[in-house]
């Protein structure tokens, strides 16, 4: 029994990373219905300029990852007006081609400049504590407090705030708000921005978590967090939380009672069930069609 406990707390962990990153994803198809391919290579630029940052000053882990978020945020609005806005308006395999470009572009180029992994810096000396039978560390208290504390701001921040009312109504209808006096080009820009951020954050704990990092690791970790939004119902903030810890409880269980090597064929096979019963994943609603 103390082993599931112990496997549970460590789940938790991986699904607090998964969701992070999966927010990302259902907020930018949630607002412009497109797939932002290049999100899983965003995380991984945000591990990498953690672990330079670290290098060139040692600072605290806050200041740390205020910062690489900031980053984050702004390769993220930089690919959004670079990339996406001038094809808004075309195609939607347009959209897609010049999503998967900007991600093999920001792979190639962390690999042109590290082509070998690396292994992350120490922030902070974690502390394990042990009680009745299970193994508890600071490290896995910090990522799912950072992770719960940034879910449930950016929860506040979509209902509460003006901002996050205009993504809601342009979610809605993206024609008809700007009749209403809306910029959706700036909300777009900030919804791209708190998205990488939120993929940067998650970039700094994966560090934490699993100190080796790699130019792959946004393939490997960014597809995860993608099935996670779809599971949960893409477009769907809650879902992609939900479809976060799913993932990461699956994966861990799988890991408990199989081989490993069998985890990423039950994850998609996981996927498919879902989809078969749910289309829109486990939150996800049919878009309304106006006639």
């Amino acid at each position: 029994m103390d082993y599931f406990a112990q496997q549970a707390i460590n789940a938790v962990q991986l699904g607090s990373i998964y969701a992070l990153i999966a927010l990302g994803y259902s907020m930018v198809y949630g607002v412009l219905v497109m797939i932002n391919f290049a999100h899983g290579d965003v995380f991984m630029v945000s591990a990498f300029f953690c672990f330079l940052l670290l290098l060139v000053a040692p600072v605290p882990f806050v200041a740390a990852l205020l910062i690489v978020m900031l980053a984050t945020a702004l390769l993220g609005v930089c690919i959004e007006r670079l990339a996406y806005r001038p094809l808004r308006n075309a195609p939607r395999v347009s959209a897609i081609i010049t999503a998967l470009g900007c991600g093999l572009v920001i792979q190639n180029t962390t690999l042109s400049l590290s082509p070998y992994s690396q292994r992350m810096p120490e922030i902070f000396k974690s502390v394990t504590w042990h009680l009745a039978g299970i193994s508890i560390s600071s490290l896995q208290l910090l990522i799912i407090g950072v992770s719960v504390g940034l879910m449930v701001a950016l929860d506040f921040f979509i209902r509460k705030t003006r901002y996050g009312m205009a993504m809601r109504a342009i979610a809605q209808d993206r024609f008809s708000v700007p009749l209403m006096g809306v910029p959706v080009n700036t909300i777009i820009s900030v919804t791209f921005a708190i998205g990488a951020a939120l993929g940067g954050a998650a970039g700094v704990l994966y560090g934490l978590a699993y100190p080796v990092i790699g130019a792959s690791m946004g393939i490997l970790v960014g597809w995860k967090a993608f099935v996670a939004a779809v599971i949960g119902g893409i477009g769907n903030v809650r879902g992609a939380v939900l479809g976060g810890y799913l993932l990461g409880a699956v994966e861990v269980l799988i890991v408990t009672v199989m081989p490993s090597t069998y985890r990423d064929l039950v994850v998609y096979s996981l996927l498919l069930v879902i989809l078969v019963f749910k289309p829109y994943g486990l939150l996800g609603r049919p878009a309304v069609q106006k006639v």
